[in-house]
């Protein structure tokens, strides 16, 4: 399963044509022409998030310095550089330096939290990625003196790749995807961004699937090594907080007739209004079956809609409580906590407690699927063993998306009806939720070790750069 395509280690000359060559130098231009208008944007994006109007510096290469040869790990958002953290915790611990750079504020906010300790000890470094202008990206260079650079998910951004690899940076991609709506999408510009893939000299993927497609690119050696979210460490702080929470709450843990909870996660804008229809269709189900209302956890996947989505609910006329406002630091009830048997929704108002709302839960809604985005992340609640559902639109997740489907351990609905039906289904039924339960484990267990499997193959091929 992990044996490269090719056994070749010399590296292809990137770019491999004039005429990738010419259009990267003519993509290059247009960002000089246009810093200003980038420049703007992230001052404007600035008004909600301050961190977009800090390290200026960094986004022109005046990266930090630090430990000389570290392993350049990129990631653009908080939810990659979060599936990869298994990663870099094994290259920190196979005593690799690492240098991390990311595109948002977000991820840099998720790098200082969970690679604290690294950087205490100065053997991790974080960055904002350079803007597209070579002499930015060869000033982060000079710099760093990296070992080598690893992207994850999916990078191409031209300048990026092709002065990585000008500069005789060797260049890899870990938990590596193509979905096929990227696939359409680069067809229709000509295979420019297709090109751009060939200057990796190694990519990790996450399946077969993928790994053929990066072949088809013309990537040269390709590795399924899976994906790296399975080996994410589950909080045991948060799932204790939530498990010490059922019995006060009366909620169930099972079918078995206590209060049901169902949890919507990552829902993003679009789909607030067609969940609120879901929930007003299960109460009815449920008040059918002879069971309690549900308990409604809702996770909206932005801070800065928490305000907007609670004013929606409490204006359909369910009962909200917030998480920020009834919990305190330890996930414990404050002295003027609400009765939550008058609550209809607990909305999940924080950051970095996810594991504690889909513990709470017995079934998990996954957000960005009822709407054409592609589905959020499925691989943490089928890390607590949890029944997931998702909406028509996965591209997002094609892998484990495609296999979990295969395996039961995941149901798609393409309408809001359905989705309702089913969550009834498996809330009314002990059986089902068992079978659910007993698939998701499986699944979860047979799809791990992708952090040994990524090392088992960086780890010579670093020892020879």
């Amino acid at each position: 399963m992990a044996s490269p395509s090719s056994t070749s280690t010399a590296a292809r000359p990137f770019p491999p044509s004039w005429r990738l060559s010419l259009l990267i130098g003519v993509y290059e231009a247009l960002w000089h022409l246009l810093l200003p208008v980038f420049l703007l944007f992230l001052w404007q994006r600035g008004r909600r998030e301050p961190l977009y109007r800090a390290h200026w510096s960094e986004r022109f290469g005046a990266a930090p310095t630090g430990p000389d040869r570290p392993v350049w790990v990129h990631s653009a958002s908080m939810g990659e550089l979060r599936g990869a953290a298994p990663l870099v915790h094994a290259l920190l611990a196979a005593g690799y330096p690492v240098f991390i750079t990311t595109l948002t504020p977000a991820g840099r906010t998720a790098a200082h939290t969970l690679f604290a300790e690294a950087m205490a000890q100065q053997r991790l470094r974080v960055s904002y990625v350079p803007f597209e202008l070579g002499w930015a990206v060869r000033r982060l260079i000079r710099r760093v003196h990296p070992r080598a650079a690893l992207m994850t998910e999916i990078d191409t951004w031209p300048v990026l790749l092709a002065t990585i690899r000008r500069q005789g940076v060797p260049l890899a991609m870990a938990n590596a995807q193509y979905p096929k709506k990227s696939i359409v999408r680069d067809r229709k510009w000509g295979g420019f961004r297709a090109g751009i893939f060939q200057a990796y000299e190694l990519v990790l993927c996450k399946s077969e699937t993928h790994a053929r497609r990066f072949r088809d690119v013309g990537c040269a050696q390709v590795v399924i090594a899976g994906e790296t979210r399975f080996d994410l460490p589950v909080s045991p702080q948060q799932i204790a907080a939530a498990r010490a929470l059922l019995e006060p709450w009366q909620l169930a843990t099972a079918s078995c007739g206590q209060r049901p909870v169902l949890c919507f996660a990552s829902a993003i804008v679009g789909e607030d209004e067609p969940f609120i229809d879901a929930i007003r269709q299960v109460q009815a189900g449920l008040q059918a079956a002879g069971l309690p209302p549900p308990l409604v956890v809702y996770v909206p996947r932005s801070p800065q809609r928490f305000d907007a989505v609670v004013q929606l609910f409490e204006a359909a006329g369910l009962r909200v409580a917030r998480r920020s406002r009834m919990l305190d630091a330890a996930l414990q009830p404050t002295p003027d906590a609400p009765d939550m048997a008058a609550v209809d929704v607990l909305m999940g108002d924080s950051l970095g407690e996810m594991y504690f709302y889909l513990a709470l839960a017995q079934v998990v809604v996954v957000g960005a699927s009822f709407v054409p985005m592609g589905a959020h992340n499925v691989i943490e609640p089928l890390a607590l063993k949890k029944p997931v559902m998702v909406g028509p639109s996965i591209w997002g997740i094609e892998y484990p998306g495609v296999e979990a489907l295969a395996a039961g351990v995941l149901q798609q609905h393409l309408t809001i009806a359905s989705l309702a039906a089913a969550l009834v289904q498996l809330l009314t039924s002990p059986a089902d939720y068992a079978r659910a339960m007993a698939g998701a484990d499986a699944f979860y267990a047979e799809h791990g070790g992708a952090t040994a499997r990524h090392m088992a193959t960086l780890v010579p091929w670093l020892e020879t750069r």
